[in-house]
């Protein structure tokens, strides 16, 4: 027996159990419809496609209402497959900026980080400069204890006057704010890291977010021609063009 002496209860009967037990989504049924004739217009009874609305959408009091409604069910069916697909693009496109945000947020904390940083260093090597001054300050002044020749002497008594500044005090001032800064530049880069670490994770999720099944994409490989036909054909029929096609 051949396809076209199957009767239409028949077709009727598979293509309401291939419904039913969500065997048959809406791209399948478009799909289905686009084969010939017979099929495009048993693939657009009212029946099947009010309980794709209730299935797809969980509204089944929306749904049955839509029966008492003149349109045909396949046009309701379209109008809230395209609202509810505003409404993923939108939350999709929010959800992009929110994470475009969050990754310039990171990018400023860095540059702040590494601006402190950079300084806790240049803090650093200051420090460390004057206390290798004051520590030659410091062995002169002891040295001026110790026997020796007179021009050393009077060379080292002239460098121990041109400071006004306490050396021991002062040596110890320097030496705790090494530390400080020591600790504070190990912190920073710490906190550095971590931030990058961060940046890089978000990074990945934006690029995996561009990548979104809503978006439409141009510049297919070679080998996803079949699909993007397909695709094509698909979307003419969701826009419903009652059009005569030939008999299969």
């Amino acid at each position: 027996m051949s396809a076209s002496e199957i009767p239409d209860e028949l077709w009727r009967k598979i293509l309401d159990i291939g419904v039913k037990t969500s065997i048959f989504s809406y791209k399948d049924l478009c799909c289905i419809s686009i084969s010939c004739r017979r099929l495009c217009r048993l693939s657009t009874e009212d029946t099947l496609w009010l309980h794709l609305l209730s299935s797809d959408f969980s509204e089944l009091n929306d749904a049955s209402s839509s029966s008492s409604s003149s349109s045909p069910a396949k046009w309701l069916y379209r109008t809230r497959f395209e609202r509810e697909k505003e409404r993923k693009v939108a939350a999709y496109r929010r959800a992009l900026l929110r994470k475009e945000s969050e990754i310039a947020e990171l990018y400023r904390r860095i540059r702040e980080t590494e601006t402190q940083l950079s300084e806790e260093v240049q803090r650093l090597h200051a420090a460390t400069a004057e206390f290798s001054n004051l520590e030659k300050i410091r062995q002169a002044s002891l040295a001026l204890n110790v026997w020796q020749p007179e021009i050393v002497r009077s060379r080292q008594r002239q460098i121990v006057e041109q400071n006004p500044v306490p050396v021991k005090g002062r040596l110890d001032a320097l030496e705790m704010e090494m530390k400080l800064c020591k600790n504070q530049i190990i912190g920073l880069n710490k906190s550095l890291k971590k931030v990058k670490r961060r940046l890089d994770t978000a990074k990945e999720e934006l690029e995996s977010m561009k990548y979104h099944p809503l978006r439409d994409y141009k510049s297919t490989p070679s080998g996803d021609q079949e699909r993007m036909v397909k695709r094509k054909k698909l979307k003419t029929c969701i826009d419903f063009p009652e059009k005569p096609r030939k008999t299969l």
